[in-house]
């Protein structure tokens, strides 16, 4: 299981990036918020939903759930 991450800040595309904890392209401590652990991204984005409509998965660290 992995720890994800929501970014605050929505893409320019407007989505809000979902990330494992140890990606190498994750936010800012203050530009984030724990979503916790998780066996999947797609779990993780389903949480993420809590918070922000518009989600996606990172490229990098959660390529099965990127969309844009």
């Amino acid at each position: 299981m992995d720890y994800y991450y929501v970014n605050k800040n929505a893409q320019s595309t407007g989505e809000h990036e979902v990330h494992q904890s140890t990606c190498n392209y994750l936010p800012d401590s203050n530009n984030r918020i724990g979503l916790g652990y998780f066996s999947s991204c797609v779990e993780a984005l389903r949480e993420a939903r809590k918070y922000y409509n518009n989600v996606d998965g990172c490229y990098y660290c959660c390529k099965t759930c990127h969309r844009k």
